[in-house]
């Protein structure tokens, strides 16, 4: 087995702010695995949320390639290295290798069928009102857009975003920037606008308050809710989970988590970090029939990798051969 690992910068179309700060290019680590001709890759994003960065990221990488050369194998992989940014990576190269090994598309290895395009939300980065207005009003005819929210100044983002695209479907991310008090305030505002969906409103660890606040709209977890683990915790105080790749250390994982959510009756969106086409495939398998997919991070770069998905029509396309799976 020849493993490499390597970072990569992908400039923003702009930039993308949420709560915690600003960034211009989107920073990843690659993985390329290669046995008998064939290579297997994934990508991965660090987040610093998560205590993660590229240089970490590469040496966690870095220190798993013996094992991996001594034979550990996907299944093994989950429990020798934790949930988070680095075993995504592994995780993903280890299917796509499965799949090009054996001459199949990533669907059939997993005995799942062809998967249908899917509707994708369009990410507006946080902005002053007037900046949030006009960036709706350049993306009116994305029928599902997704704002990112700070706090306060809040209500008038979104009324601002509803006046420049009137017909949207909103979404929106606090990125854990309410307290109870805002939260109560808001919602009942952000009914009126039209919002479908609020996702981490408070900050991680504090979701038990969620048990005594109306829920008029679905609230969804995303960094409360990494992998299985951390999953029961949130039954009763969230009505949907956001599942990541880079926060469930990959596909296998992901999978086990949305049945899990499901199971316990769970409804299902699938998100990204700021990432290429190549992190977003495996995702693409994962998304399929979920109530809220959030798969845009291409659409916010300057350029994507070559291979990249088809976004035309709203919509992303069966992503081809050459990128992943």
């Amino acid at each position: 087995m020849e493993i490499r690992v390597f970072s990569e910068s992908w400039p923003i179309r702009g930039s993308f702010t949420i709560s915690r700060g600003s960034k211009t290019a989107a920073d990843v680590v690659v993985v390329e695995l290669t046995l008998n001709g064939k290579t297997g890759r994934g990508e991965c994003v660090p987040y610093a949320r998560y205590g993660e960065s590229v240089q970490g990221v590469i040496a966690e990488i870095e220190a798993m390639i013996p094992a991996i050369r001594d034979g550990l194998d996907r299944i093994g992989l989950q429990s020798a290295m934790p949930a988070g940014a680095a075993r995504n990576a592994v995780d993903c190269a280890f299917w796509d290798l499965e799949s090009k090994s054996k001459g199949l598309r990533i669907w059939d290895t997993l005995g799942l069928s062809v998967p249908q395009n899917l509707l994708t939300a369009y990410t507006l980065s946080l902005d002053t009102p007037e900046k949030m207005q006009a960036a709706a009003e350049a993306n009116a005819m994305r029928p599902l857009l997704k704002l990112k929210l700070a706090g306060e100044g809040d209500l008038d983002r979104v009324a601002a975003v509803r006046r420049g695209s009137p017909n949207a479907r909103i979404i929106v991310d606090a990125n854990e920037g309410w307290d109870e008090q805002l939260y109560r305030e808001l919602v009942p505002e952000l009914q009126k606008l039209g919002v479908e969906m609020i996702e981490q409103p408070l900050p991680a660890g504090k979701d038990a308050i969620l048990k005594d606040l109306p829920r008029p709209i679905p609230i969804c977890a995303d960094e409360s809710c990494h992998d299985s683990s951390t999953f029961d915790a949130l039954v009763g105080l969230y009505d949907m989970i956001n599942i990541k790749l880079d926060k469930t250390g990959g596909l296998t994982e992901a999978i086990a988590l949305r049945q899990k959510a499901e199971a316990a009756g769970m409804k299902i969106m699938v998100g990204c970090m700021l990432a290429t086409s190549l992190a977003m495939a495996p995702a693409f398998v994962v998304a399929q029939g979920a109530q809220v997919v959030d798969l845009d991070g291409p659409l916010l770069l300057d350029k994507d990798r070559e291979a990249g998905f088809d976004y035309s029509g709203n919509e992303m396309h069966l992503p081809e051969v050459d990128l992943w799976g």
